[in-house]
């Protein structure tokens, strides 16, 4: 076996996308198949390794990011479904108590969960009950602005209909009948020449759950998606072909080569039906949607190449309450990074920090601009899953019109204190608090207040060294557990020749859900979780009670000492009584409940017990040497020796100093023996004279513990399945 191959497999992915030559209505492509859509892209066969430049950008290596989207947009949408037939049968049974006739409901709210109290505030236009409807009424709504162009000053002119949707590729059944493949979900390729081939997925069966849950789906309500940023249209041609929910896909990019290519493959694929294509700037489709009342989109995705940052502010109110919100950013070099603070800060409202866990900062900050652009009008933002993949973050973000919930934003915003050329401790600071209160009629609500700072002094309470500012960023969860125990009990039904990242997904994704387990959030997984449980939403209070993780790599190089095993050190915790995970974002990470002061006294431990530091190792001004200071026994021989230095300043009674002394002495006997002989007492802070604090640990190294708790095998994190892995070259197609 190749290396190459190897690392694919191990990689997770079973079944690259299919690529090969075909001829097509007289010309030549080069066609990719990736799950149950096929692209044509007129390239030469270097361009998929990044060597010369596409007209229509496409890059394999984001397989992964479709797959997962695909998966997470489909729980969405079964999820959002669920919900309204809950929300129908519970007015059907209201109304029949009543015996009255119901009235038309409003469609702002797409999770149908809300009180109707909640639902009469609701200021939003009420829109068609079907898509039937909405198409009876003029066909797509962003044809009905095709006589209207937007200029701007400096920007092209926007016109979402003539110069953008070929009129023979029109919503109308019975035009496209004649020249459309049968849509049972096993779609053939359609055939407007000899040189045509057959069928389009010869080797591939659908989905079988997929064609019924598309059957049954026929007349359901509108489920619409934006595809922002389109390119080739793969997005939109895998959301319409594969999550049985959809309705329409409005596929939108600025360049008038990719909307051409997004023609030709839904066109290839049989899809005329379900996408839109657009050409334009996507902020000013989305301003255009609420400027003009149209029917907002039940999920937006942004997958821009570099920030998604300028699109937010258009994105956060062109989704309905409750809809989704997909982010992607690939400008890891700004947001993970402190290469360049004020470009971070320009970006995104903070600044990123210098160590292991600047992907994890990276995606609170990214949360951060979020959750910033939807409270200014209201909105709260709920993380569904945050993930940093590859070169890259992936965020899906439930948005809701809370004002209430607003108000929790500034008591889950913080800054952290980072000792990043020291011993890489860090401590959090949030810029307000969010108390619980009871009224006098014993209703709860909160009390919101400032906090109190700072939490830490400006250097480090265990080395000493300086410590640097990171944020503003978000400080709440950044998953939800039950969406993602709903992909992950969606992924046994899946096909792997339709998905082939389905083992890294399993891994990427126990890893996240593993981050929310701690014994302060259990609480947040019901018993029993299926598809037909909703998706539970988070308490809008609550924080993420220990962000960001240690390295024991990082830990060793501090103390010039071998670096101790994940299991040990996962072993020595556990012994203590803390929690232990990995983190998604760094292999070889391990995320705590246990004090920094707990974890350098388990490092001070493994000194001692296992690798004595060499002589002259350690020298004056070394975090280490610090660190190493605050032995147990030093730090009490320390404060004895102050004791005595009291008892001698103050006692003139030689006799009574005699006694002083001999209780002095006696203690300092017993330094060194107490801690090992007391083991009732482990991972508890006992409280001595003076309120003086110390440890009572016996650390044990256990890596059989450490191992027991790592779980079974499982493809956690992405090797590269060949060089130059990365992001490849801009698209340089037509504006």
């Amino acid at each position: 076996m190749s290396p190459s191959v190897k690392a694919q497999i191990q990689a997770g992915s079973k079944s690259p996308p299919v690529a090969g030559e075909i001829s097509y209505k007289d010309k030549t492509y080069h066609r990719v198949r990736e799950g149950l859509a096929d692209i044509l892209n007129i390239r030469s066969a270097d361009a998929e390794k990044g060597d010369s430049k596409q007209s229509v950008f496409y890059n394999p290596i984001q397989q992964f990011n479709r797959d997962l989207s695909v998966l997470a947009i489909r729980v969405f949408a079964e999820d959002l479904a669920n919900l309204r037939r809950v929300r129908h049968e519970r007015r059907t049974e209201k109304l029949a108590r009543e015996g009255r006739k119901g009235t038309k409901r409003k469609r702002g709210d797409v999770s149908g969960c809300r009180e109707p109290s909640k639902m009469n505030r609701d200021r939003r236009q009420e829109r068609p009950e079907t898509l039937e409807e909405h198409e009876h009424s003029g066909g797509p709504r962003l044809a009905e602005s095709t006589q209207q162009t937007v200029h701007q000053e400096g920007a092209i002119p926007i016109g979402f209909s003539t110069t953008t949707v070929n009129p023979s590729l029109a919503v109308d059944a019975d035009a496209t009948s004649k020249n459309l493949p049968p849509s049972n979900g096993h779609v053939e390729e359609p055939q407007p020449d000899s040189n045509a081939p057959q069928t389009q997925h010869e080797d591939l069966e659908c989905d079988h759950a997929i064609q019924q849950e598309r059957a049954s789906t026929k007349t359901a309500t509108p489920f619409r998606i934006l595809d922002a940023l389109s390119a080739t249209g793969l997005r939109a041609l895998r959301y319409v072909k594969e999550i049985p929910h959809v309705t329409s896909v409005t596929a939108n990019d600025l360049s008038s080569s990719a909307t051409a290519s997004i023609k030709l493959n839904a066109e290839y694929n049989g899809v005329v039906d379900k996408i839109q294509p657009t050409v334009g700037d996507a902020k000013a489709l989305m301003y255009h949607t609420i400027a003009h009342n149209k029917d907002l989109f039940h999920v937006i995705d942004l997958d821009p190449y570099g920030t998604a940052v300028p699109f937010l502010d258009a994105a956060v109110q062109a989704v309905p309450d409750g809809g989704l919100l997909c982010v992607t950013c690939t400008d890891a070099g700004v947001f993970a990074s402190v290469g360049f603070p004020e470009k971070t800060f320009s970006q995104y409202g903070g600044v990123s920090w210098k160590g292991t866990q600047s992907h994890e900062a990276g995606l609170r900050l990214i949360l951060n601009a979020v959750a910033s652009s939807a409270a200014r009008y209201g909105l709260a933002v709920e993380p569904l899953l945050s993930l940093n993949i590859d070169f890259y973050a992936r965020l899906f973000v439930r948005i809701r019109k809370s004002p209430a919930d607003v108000k929790f934003l500034a008591s889950k915003t913080m800054v952290i204190y980072n000792c990043d050329h020291g011993c890489s401790s860090f401590n959090t600071q949030y810029l307000a608090q969010s108390r619980e209160r009871e009224a006098k009629n014993g209703e709860k609500f909160y009390n919101h207040s400032l906090a109190q700072g700072p939490s830490a002094t400006p250097f480090c309470d265990h080395c000493g060294f300086k410590t640097h500012l990171a944020g503003p960023m978000w400080g709440g969860p950044l998953h939800n557990p039950h969406f993602i125990t709903k992909i992950l009990d969606l992924l046994p039904s899946l096909d792997n020749k339709i998905y082939g990242t389905i083992p890294r997904i399993e891994g990427m994704l126990t890893l996240a859900l593993n981050e929310t387990l701690f014994p302060d959030s259990q609480k947040l997984l019901p018993p029993e979780c299926n598809q037909a449980t909703p998706i539970i939403p988070l308490d809008p209070a609550l924080r993420d009670p220990h962000p960001f993780f240690i390295n024991p790599s990082i830990l060793a190089r501090t103390l010039h000492c071998p670096v101790p095993s994940e299991a040990a050190l996962r072993g020595a915790l556990i012994g203590l009584g803390y929690c232990t995970t990995r983190s998604h974002t760094e292999r070889g990470s391990i995320r705590t409940d246990a004090p920094w002061s707990v974890i350098w006294e388990i490092m001070r431990e493994w000194v001692r017990q296992k690798h004595p530091i060499k002589a002259g190792a350690l020298k004056k001004g070394m975090a280490g040497l610090a660190i190493m200071g605050k032995d147990r026994s030093l730090r009490e021989l320390e404060y004895e020796k102050q004791e005595l230095r009291k008892i001698v300043d103050g006692t003139e009674d030689l006799e009574s100093l005699q006694t002083s002394i001999e209780t002095a002495l006696f203690r300092l006997s017993k330094i060194g023996t107490e801690a090992e002989g007391n083991k009732e007492h482990n991972g508890a802070l006992r409280e001595v004279s003076n309120g003086k604090q110390r440890h009572d640990l016996k650390v044990v190294f256990d890596e059989r513990l450490g191992k027991a708790a790592a779980g079974k095998k499982m493809v956690r994190y992405q090797m590269n399945p060949r060089p130059d892995w990365g992001p490849m070259s801009k698209a340089k197609g037509e504006q």
